[in-house]
């Protein structure tokens, strides 16, 4: 089972690492805020309840061909 990638404020953090905010369907954001987060930290709220976060070093994946990388 894959691991989940888009995090809400109030979930934990599966990793540790770098997360940036995104838009909930992959759309970049202007100024993204970016955390360093501990694996078990709680995420922060997002400034626009239509962001997740995702972690940055996923932002440089390539993608499977076909489906969004996020």
């Amino acid at each position: 089972m894959a691991e989940q990638s888009r995090f809400r404020g109030g979930q934990k953090a599966p990793n540790n690492g770098v997360y940036i905010e995104k838009g909930e369907t992959g759309s970049n954001v202007e100024g993204p805020e970016q955390i360093d987060m501990k694996a078990g930290d709680k995420f922060p709220e997002n400034s626009n309840p239509e962001r997740v976060w995702v972690n940055k070093r996923d932002l440089s994946r390539p993608g499977v061909q076909g489906r969004a990388n996020d």
